[in-house]
């Protein structure tokens, strides 16, 4: 029929200025903060636009979902507002006949969002973790940049060179600062290069320096004065940390491991495609609008249902995670109560000259009660 076609001529325009919008404040905020932490030594300037991408993947089906909901609400109250739903039900169809053309442009979403968070999502955790660990367990040296204070992996030393080679294998006037429970040690030297001893382990070789320990805060120091000195950069034997987060997991993985975290995390996993579909619905009857009132007071109520079912869902998360429900008790209630919701706002909204609808039989109840005192 044309007004599908319509309907899904618009619906598609919306979503894409929708979705073009959330992206884009999603993914300058994450950039500000993979910018911030590659500033600060954190992740490696060169796995910036890797991150990026990873990050995108993960808040993806949560930015889709949002896009279903706000450009379904934004086409049915624009319907209200422009006078053409008076016109729709003047012409004795239903509400309910939105659900079809909506529902074309939504499936493909809601199959996305199922693919992104039940695949895709954690596959870009894995590889955004490993990165990260891959980078903190880089050899202290490859991570100094020169004029710059760097601490160094394991947390008990800190770097400053004043030049540094491109291959990073020579180093000139460097300072060491290292802890060892209450001492602590200064290493100055002109120069140095990096490493590897039999065994495999990096070494970082300094010459023509002196190196002070004592206690901060006592007068007790001792100076030393050296031609060649080495400092165990890394060791051989290093290796990832094995990061078992639930988010990191496979959706599989979560299945053959049932417990409490793993858990809250497939009930999450699972829930987003569910609540992609339900908030498409939930925005038909939401998107009524009076066009003699406006439209802001409506449309902040449906954005006000819409977070607050994402964060009841967060909630059961939660209580899943802590071992206080079970899975299987805890992923569909507040789905069905959504879809009750729904089926009230539907029949609220479809049958507005129903004799039995709450608002007639309200009417209703005051025309009784007036008659029967004018009667007394």
């Amino acid at each position: 029929m044309i007004f599908q076609r319509a309907i899904r001529r618009e619906l598609l325009n919306t979503v894409g200025a929708v979705f073009t919008t959330l992206f884009t404040i999603v993914i300058t905020v994450m950039l500000i903060r993979i910018l911030g932490d590659a500033a600060g030594g954190r992740v490696a300037t060169g796995d910036v636009v890797a991150l990026l991408g990873f990050a995108a993947l993960i808040y993806l089906p949560v930015i889709l979902s949002l896009t279903a909901f706000i450009s379904v609400l934004l086409v049915v109250a624009r319907s209200y507002q422009d006078s053409e739903m008076i016109v729709w039900f003047a012409s004795g169809l239903s509400l309910m006949r939105w659900i079809r053309p909506i529902m074309s442009i939504g499936m493909p979403i809601v199959l996305l969002t199922a693919s992104l968070s039940l695949w895709l999502t954690p596959w870009a955790s894995r590889l955004s973790a490993e990165y990260k660990e891959t980078f903190r367990n880089r050899e202290d040296i490859s991570r100094i940049s020169p004029g710059k204070f760097q601490e160094s992996a394991s947390g008990d030393r800190i770097f400053f060179v004043e030049g540094l080679s491109s291959d990073t294998s020579k180093v000139e006037n460097v300072f060491v600062s290292q802890s060892q429970g209450k001492n602590s040690s200064v290493v100055v030297a002109q120069e140095g290069s990096v490493i590897l001893d039999q065994r495999g382990d990096k070494l970082l070789e300094l010459r023509n320096g002196h190196r002070y320990d004592g206690t901060p805060g006592s007068p007790d120091f001792q100076t030393m004065d050296f031609g060649r000195y080495v400092i165990v950069v890394s060791s051989s034997q290093r290796e990832l940390t094995d990061n078992k987060s639930a988010r990191v997991l496979s959706t599989r993985s979560l299945i053959e491991s049932p417990n409490p975290s793993n858990m809250a995390e497939l009930l999450w996993r699972v829930s987003l495609p569910v609540m992609c579909l339900l908030q498409m619905l939930l925005a038909i009857p939401l998107g009524f609008v009076n066009p003699r009132r406006g439209r802001t007071l409506n449309l902040m109520i449906a954005l006000v249902l819409a977070v607050s079912y994402l964060n009841s869902v967060g909630i059961v998360q939660a209580a899943v995670g802590q071992g206080r429900l079970s899975f299987t008790s805890a992923w569909w209630p507040l789905h069905l109560s959504a879809l009750l919701v729904i089926s009230v706002l539907f029949f609220w909204r479809n049958n507005t000259n129903s004799r039995w609808h709450p608002m007639a039989l309200l009417i209703l109840g005051r025309q009784l009660f007036a008659l029967k005192r004018t009667t007394t």
